[in-house]
């Protein structure tokens, strides 16, 4: 049987919310997920086994502990959750990742956080926008900050738009951020826009991101490898936001 793996101690949460990071175009939500559980210190809590995701043991530099491919990491100080992948999810795996995450999420009246990035070409010097999308009773969350409502139509694909579409047709509280982003190489600064003007003021936290501006180079190369195999493989497999015409 798959599922949420957690390991002790157990986390003493009150309403927690959870950011997650599955990568995507242009690598926005795992570069910001990967830079909170770093800037946090945060523990890891659980391990992801649902049906689908890739049976491999990933391990870092400088570290002799192997873990899953797709993990989750708490801070019991800031009530919050965060999922780090380091593997795509297969098309054909999508559903059954999406309906496996969306059980235990509503089982522990989790409210999550979905990332997405939405390719667009922008001067260097432009700050990337940042979107609002939520499902649910979760809406007031996005009524007591500035970030605006997407001006047009469009959807989200990949194991983000299905965890989405599982939010909507379930009616549970959900929030979403769309940023836009570089569709062809790793973006830390539109990451960086999605954890300053997004999950910073909605999950009430206090992120550093200079050092991850700072290192802007060194992660894009890092993630290079990673970020061409999301650009290889369809829009099933990558998280992104689009215009809905261009899907239709």
């Amino acid at each position: 049987m798959g599922g949420v793996r957690v390991h002790e101690p157990e986390a003493d949460l009150e309403n927690p919310t959870l950011v997650e990071g599955f990568p995507g175009v242009g690598l926005v939500g795992k570069i910001a997920t990967d830079h909170l559980i770093d800037r946090l210190d945060m523990r890891h809590y659980a391990s992801v086994d649902c049906e689908g995701l890739p049976q491999i043991g990933v391990y870092r530099g400088g570290d002799r502990t192997a873990r899953p491919p797709v993990r989750l990491y708490v801070s019991e100080e800031h009530d919050l959750l965060a999922l780090q992948s380091d593997a795509p999810i297969r098309s054909e795996a999508v559903d059954s990742v999406a309906d496996c995450l969306t059980g235990w999420i509503v089982s522990h009246d989790v409210t999550p956080l979905y990332l997405s990035g939405l390719p667009a070409e922008r001067e260097t010097e432009d700050r990337p926008d940042l979107y609002g999308i939520t499902t649910g009773n979760a809406a007031e969350r996005l009524e007591a900050t500035d970030i605006p409502i997407p001006p047009e139509d469009g959807v989200v694909t990949g194991p983000t738009g299905a965890l989405l579409n599982r939010a909507a047709l379930e009616n549970y509280g959900s929030l979403s951020f769309v940023v836009e982003c570089n569709p062809q190489f790793p973006d830390p600064e539109a990451a960086s826009v999605l954890l300053d003007d997004g999950i910073a003021p909605v999950a009430d936290l206090s992120v550093d991101v200079e050092d991850l501006l700072d290192r802007a180079e060194e992660i894009r190369s890092k993630r290079e490898q990673l970020a061409q195999q999301m650009q290889a493989v369809g829009q099933e497999e990558s998280s992104q936001a689009q215009p809905l015409r261009m899907y239709q």
